[in-house]
């Protein structure tokens, strides 16, 4: 048997992402829910449970949390059916903070860059580049990229 890169239980997660999501859109009809996205699963190693990580669009983020438990149960079974396992993972939903925080971070990022050109707004082009010689790019030349490397002979 050769030797495998991924551990049964992530296989497993994978797999079982990919049914939830199904499952998801099929099964669960509750207009509360909003739009869910299944954005990663971590399985235990024994398989007996399963942290189901989410993200969603719009909807109150504790509804959506009751709306995830309250479906676990109802999705347990055909998940594991489908599988073909023979004991199937409890589902423990849990929201998944990285894309908000992902989202966050950038809106800093962004706002930190905007703040920097407007303190920097006020100031000549030609100080922000000391160290450049003032006619660097204007001799009229077509710049040809760097010059050709002689390589030594072996």
């Amino acid at each position: 048997m050769a030797n495998k890169s991924f551990s049964r239980s992530q296989r497993v997660a994978q797999q079982l992402q990919r049914v939830l999501s199904e499952l998801l859109r099929r099964e669960v009809r509750d207009p509360r829910l909003g739009m869910v996205t299944i954005t990663e699963v971590r399985m235990a190693n024994d398989m007996s449970y399963a942290r189901v990580f989410y993200s969603m669009l719009g909807g109150d983020a504790t509804k959506v949390q009751d709306i995830m438990d309250s479906a676990a149960e109802l999705l347990r079974g055909p998940a594991g059916r489908a599988l073909g396992l023979r004991h199937a993972p409890e589902l423990r939903f849990v929201a998944d903070e990285l894309i908000q925080s992902g989202a966050r971070l950038s809106a800093l990022i962004n706002r930190a860059v905007k703040d920097d050109a407007v303190r920097h707004k006020d100031e000549p082009d030609n100080q922000c580049h000391k160290d450049e010689p003032e006619n660097a790019g204007d001799a009229g030349e077509p710049d040809d990229g760097p010059a050709p490397i002689d390589h030594p002979k072996r």
